[in-house]
């Protein structure tokens, strides 16, 4: 059932084009800090670049109109054939402002590390934000794709100059093993899919795409592809093994906004999947489900048995990636609420994580936990935003994945039954297991080794008060009202749901 989708212009609420200049700004900031002729002037530019980025992403969603279905502040041109479209609507709406959120922190994170000094550094970064917000708002198909594709350079540069660990070019080999066999399946998939809307001409714009679902030819052939591609980006089991390696050596702060970028993989098969191949994705529900259970447990057990605080980490993302996915194939308007707010809290709460095992890193030069311990004493803002974070992640009361793990159980159990939901839960209780161990053995248990002197040169307490305080108001402040957020996205949710003719509910 092919989707009606609306359709409103950047110019009929803004001034200028918000999603292009979202992206032109850390590129701009990108180039000016590589050839900035200082240290100081390299950091204005950047710090100037990530602040206008937050400010502007809050102007968009001042904007957004969450009353309205469909995609608003739309930008589009065609030039010699290529076709530039962007847009906004609930399923995206909420992640431009998270990474500009997070590339801010990241930045200030860095700013008290060893890549203080480095331009190439900040420059990634900046390119990495660049990447995402590309991403997050294409609405062209290939478009995405490219971006996707630029993905690797930023991922790569960062993982050989400023990774931590000895064994960073078999990393990028296998990083490039894994994506690169992703991204050729994806490129494929879209090849099929754009040249499967009309025998004379090829399309690969997303709404021509939408609007005429139902003459596409290849629809098996192309959920197979674009799943297999999205898969290896959330990663889901078994397509998971490139990630607790570049956890393990890459650099924290390219982490921090990479946990958004892990999203990717989710909003893609909202964006791409579900509507353009909506009755494969149900018939191949019941598979899909069976992956994400595994994801839930294997990564949940797997996480028990780590000593790296980072594959720890890592296997967390793996296993709550399973009950996104899940999530998602419930087909269910509730399910994909609790979905998306679920991903933006798992972002966001994931990355405190990141930046309280980077701050511990600068303190002690290790990630092994067995090595660390009663650090709750002398770094108690750490510990408490490894808290928060953590029952965050945890789906506590008080945090927003209540309100989102609610939702997506009850679509879950609307869709596949009770088991389902509560194998979900039995996972969620592994989580909170190795979670608040975790906890436990960094910041309560009795140290085992000699923790570095705190040094304020290198650590100064304003800079990390900044991280704790931001990321801790946002899980809280969300958490008592989710309201909010959830009405950017339920008018999406709500038609995506109302494409689906339902079969699996029949007897």
């Amino acid at each position: 059932m092919a989707l009606d989708i609306s359709v409103s212009s950047w110019s009929e609420v803004a001034q200028f084009p918000l999603l292009t200049t979202l992206t032109i700004v850390p590129l701009i900031a990108m180039i000016a800090v590589w050839y900035a002729s200082s240290k100081k002037q390299a950091w204005i530019f950047a710090y100037f670049s990530a602040g206008i980025n937050v400010l502007l992403s809050g102007y968009v969603l001042w904007l957004f109109d969450d009353t309205k279905q469909g995609i608003q502040l739309a930008e589009q041109f065609d030039l010699f054939g290529l076709h530039y479209r962007v847009g906004l609507d609930g399923v995206n709406v909420l992640f431009i402002p998270l990474t500009a959120i997070l590339t801010l922190l990241a930045l200030i994170y860095s700013s008290i590390t060893r890549h203080a000094e480095d331009k190439c550094f900040i420059s990634a970064l900046l390119g990495y934000q660049v990447v995402l917000i590309g991403a997050f708002s294409a609405l062209n198909v290939m478009q995405f794709w490219l971006w996707s594709a630029m993905e690797l350079a930023p991922v790569i540069y960062l993982t050989l100059h400023a990774g931590t660990g000895q064994h960073r070019k078999k990393l990028v080999t296998l990083l490039v093993q894994y994506w690169g066999s992703g991204l050729l399946m994806t490129f494929i998939g879209f090849l099929v899919l754009g040249l499967g809307v009309d025998d004379n001409q090829a399309s690969f714009d997303w709404l021509t795409l939408v609007q005429n679902n139902e003459h596409l030819h290849h629809h098996i052939l192309i959920f197979v592809l674009l799943f297999y591609g999205f898969a290896v980006r959330m990663p889901l089991f078994p397509f998971h093994g490139w990630l607790p390696i570049l956890a393990e050596h890459g650099t924290v702060a390219s982490a921090a906004i990479f946990m958004v970028g892990l999203k990717l993989g989710i909003y893609a098969v909202i964006r791409f999947i579900l509507p353009l191949v909506p009755l494969v994705a149900e018939h191949w529900a019941n598979f899909v489900v069976a992956l994400g259970l595994i994801s839930i447990f294997y990564g949940a057990l797997l996480a028990l048995m780590q000593i790296n605080i980072r594959r720890l980490l890592a296997f967390a993302v793996i296993s709550h990636t399973g009950m996104l996915i899940i999530g998602i194939f419930s087909f269910d308007e509730h399910g994909l609420e609790g979905t998306i707010l679920l991903s933006l809290t798992y972002g966001l709460a994931t990355a405190g994580m990141l930046f309280c095992v980077g701050l511990i890193y600068e303190r002690t030069r290790t990630a092994f936990i067995p090595r660390l311990g009663g650090l709750f004493d002398t770094n108690t803002p750490i510990g408490l935003l490894f808290l928060i974070s953590a029952l965050s992640t945890m789906v506590m009361p008080g945090t927003p994945g209540f309100d989102a793990a609610h939702l997506l159980l009850e679509g879950t159990i609307e869709q596949h039954g009770w088991w389902v939901a509560i194998t979900i839960l039995i996972g969620n209780v592994l989580a909170t297991a190795f979670l608040l161990w975790t906890f436990q053995r960094l910041f309560i248990a009795n140290c085992n080794r000699a923790i570095q002197p705190y040094g304020s040169l290198h650590h100064p307490v304003l800079s990390e008060t900044v991280i704790v305080l931001v990321i801790s108001l946002l899980l809280i402040g969300t958490g008592f009202d989710t309201t909010s957020l959830l009405d950017f996205i339920d008018k999406k949710a709500a038609s995506i749901s109302s494409s689906y003719p339902k079969l699996t509910h029949q007897p």
